[in-house]
């Protein structure tokens, strides 16, 4: 009889031993991201200017001119208000996002040639952004809440040692099951990002290069590249003159004056 519960034992040792690890997997993985976060906090507000190059499977291009304000918000996320320049038929388009750690992210768009303000279904965020490979989920700020994590392994990318963390949304309507996240082990800045749709497929990869610091604290990749491994189409951003404490507070991220905004 005691041979016979030993052996049970011994066979139930593997399933133990599984659980820890998956255990330690996730907490590894909560660490990591709450370890990019901390060293996202208190920045304050910024603005910046964007170009945005959209490429067909074909590669004709289009590009376009915006700029960009962010207010940080103590206790939840972000808030921040994108708004085209150029190309003159979009012009004055704007797109102002209030990120929430737990509850739906709230967002609106401003449509110059309707003159209307359009509220984004929360059950709609996993639509194109303006034509581009962005969705509308993936414009809003990185709150720890949103996710949770399993850390997989090590990996060189960029000559860079970096952790590899699954994220799994806890949104339900959000248009991935999961994302594969690179985050290099020296700064914690994310390197890559690749997307998989609701039946795990491999939709888009996200890329960042170029990183500059500012207020010798905070990370700014100058380059992002997303790519639709479906489609082939794929869009480019490029960001330049950042600006942080430049004096923007709750009365600048308004839905009431997306039609002013400038």
């Amino acid at each position: 009889m005691n041979r016979l519960l030993t052996i049970l034992l011994l066979g139930l040792l593997p399933i133990a031993a599984s659980a820890q690890d998956n255990d330690d997997a996730r907490t590894k993985g909560l660490h990591i991201a709450q370890e990019i976060q901390d060293r996202n906090t208190g920045w304050g507000d910024s603005k910046a200017l964007m170009q945005m190059v959209l490429f067909n499977r074909r590669g004709d291009r289009s590009e376009r001119e915006l700029h960009l304000r962010s207010l940080e918000i103590d206790g939840d996320g972000d808030k921040s208000l994108t708004v085209f320049d150029q190309p003159r038929d979009i012009k004055g388009t704007a797109l102002l996002s209030f990120s929430h750690s737990v509850e739906p992210d709230q967002q609106w768009l401003y449509l110059p040639a309707l003159k209307r303000v359009k509220r984004i279904s929360s059950a709609n965020k996993s639509g194109p952004f303006m034509g581009s490979e962005f969705a509308f989920e993936d414009l809003s700020s990185f709150e720890v809440e949103k996710y949770q994590y399993e850390y997989l392994r090590d990996e060189t990318i960029n000559e860079l040692d970096c952790f590899v963390v699954n994220y799994y949304p806890n949104y339900e309507h959000s248009g991935y099951s999961y994302q594969q996240v690179w985050i290099d082990k020296s700064e914690y800045r994310v390197q890559k990002i690749d997307f998989y749709d609701r039946k795990k497929s491999l939709l888009k990869t996200l890329e960042f290069s170029d990183y500059e610091q500012y207020l010798d604290k905070y990370w700014r990749a100058t380059s992002m590249r997303m790519s639709n491994r479906q489609t082939g189409k794929i869009t480019e951003l490029t960001w330049r003159d950042y600006e942080f404490s430049v004096g923007l507070s709750d009365a600048d991220f308004n839905p009431n004056s997306l039609k002013r905004a400038r």
